[in-house]
C-alpha cells in the first residue's frame, strides 16, 4: 500500500475541521494533521509542515508569502475559505506549482456579528452584566437607542446591503459612502448616498465598515476623517484593520474623542496580550469571530474535502487565480 497523503489543517482554534464534514472518502488517502495553535513564526510553520502536499487554511488566519512556498518543496494543493485570500502570494504558489483553491462563504455571520457589537455597544452590555454578575450596582448607564439615529455605512455591497435591511426594521436612517457607489444603486436599497465620506463620518450616529482591504481602502480612516466623528459615534470595524488607521484611532478612544469601537479584525492576528484594544473600557472586541458560526464552518470544510477529491482526480474545483 502506498503511503498516505499528508493534509496539514491550520488554526483549527476550536477543533472542529473534522467534525463539520464527512472526511470518511479521503481516510484511505489522506493523513490529517490538525495544528490548534497559531504558529507565527514562518520558519517553525514551515518546519511543523513541510511534508504536508495539502494544507488547509482559514481565511488570512496564516498568510502564504513567496519565502513560505520555498520552504515547503511538497506542497502541490493549498485550499483556502472563501473564494479570496489577500494573504495567498498566488505569483509564488504559481511559480511554484501550487494549486490554490477556495470554497464558499455565506455573508449572514459576519452581518449578524457587526449587530451584536453595535448593540453590546448601545446598551453596555458587557459593563451590565459584569456589575451584575459581581453584584454590583443594578443600572450603571443609559443605553443608545438606535431608532431614529443615523447608521453610516462605508461600503454597500452584499453584507453592506444586509445591514442596511436590519437597520431600517430597528427605525434608523441609513445613509452609504463608497468610491463607486452611485445615488441610483443607494436608491434600489432604499438607501441614501451621502455626499462625501466626510459628510457621512460627521452625520452619523453608528459608521459601520464593509469594504474589501485594497490598496485604495487601505488607511481609509486617518486621524482627520476620525476627528469628524461625533463625540458619541460609534465605529464598528469588522472588514479589515487596515483601513483604518489603528494609532490614530487607539488615540481617539483613549480621549474619549468618540463613544466606542467595536472592533472584530485586528492588524496582527491573534492579538497581542499587552495591546490596548484588549483593555480601553469604550471598546467591545471580539477575536475575529464575523465568519466563525455552524453554517460557514460546514461549508468550508465540506467544501474542502470535496476540493481534495476533485485535486486528486485531477480536475481541480474553485481554483483561484
Amino acid at each position: 500500500m502506498s503511503a498516505k497523503i499528508r493534509c496539514a489543517i491550520l488554526d483549527d482554534y476550536q477543533h472542529v475541521a473534522l467534525s463539520f464534514a464527512d472526511w470518511s472518502p479521503l481516510k484511505e488517502r489522506i493523513e490529517t494533521q490538525i495544528f490548534s495553535q497559531h504558529i507565527a513564526d514562518e520558519t517553525q510553520l514551515a518546519a511543523a509542515i513541510v511534508d504536508a502536499e495539502i494544507v488547509i487554511i482559514m481565511r488570512e488566519r496564516t498568510p502564504f508569502n513567496a519565502s513560505l512556498f520555498a520552504r515547503l518543496p511538497k506542497l502541490k494543493l493549498l485550499i483556502t475559505s472563501g473564494m479570496r485570500n489577500a494573504s495567498v502570494d498566488m505569483a509564488a504558489a504559481k511559480y511554484h506549482g501550487v494549486t490554490v483553491c477556495g470554497t464558499g462563504s455565506g455573508s449572514s455571520a459576519p452581518v449578524e456579528l457587526t449587530w451584536a457589537l453595535i448593540l453590546g455597544l448601545a446598551r453596555h452590555l458587557v459593563q451590565e452584566n459584569t456589575a451584575l454578575r459581581q453584584n454590583g450596582p443594578w443600572q450603571n448607564t443609559v443605553g443608545f437607542g438606535l431608532s431614529g439615529k443615523r447608521l453610516g455605512l462605508l461600503g454597500l455591497g452584499k453584507i453592506g446591503q444586509q445591514m442596511a435591511v436590519i437597520a431600517q426594521a430597528f427605525g434608523m436612517q441609513v445613509v452609504a459612502w463608497s468610491q463607486n457607489l452611485t445615488a441610483e444603486r443607494a436608491a434600489l436599497c432604499g438607501v441614501e448616498l451621502a455626499a462625501s465620506k466626510a459628510a457621512l463620518l460627521a452625520n452619523s450616529d453608528v459608521v459601520s465598515i464593509h469594504l474589501v482591504l485594497s490598496d485604495r481602502t487601505r488607511g481609509l480612516l486617518d486621524a482627520a476623517d476620525l476627528a469628524l466623528l461625533k463625540p458619541s459615534a460609534l465605529l464598528i470595524n469588522t472588514s479589515r484593520a487596515a483601513i483604518v488607521d489603528q494609532p490614530a484611532l487607539i488615540a481617539a478612544l483613549e480621549a474619549r474623542n468618540i463613544g466606542g469601537a467595536g472592533l472584530d479584525v485586528f492588524e496582527v492576528e491573534p492579538l497581542p496580550t499587552d495591546h490596548p484594544l484588549r483593555t480601553l473600557p469604550n471598546v467591545l472586541s471580539t477575536p475575529h469571530l464575523g465568519y466563525v458560526a455552524d453554517g460557514n464552518y460546514q461549508t468550508y470544510f465540506t467544501e474542502a474535502v470535496e476540493n481534495i477529491e476533485a485535486f486528486l482526480a485531477g480536475k481541480p474545483l474553485r481554483v483561484l487565480s
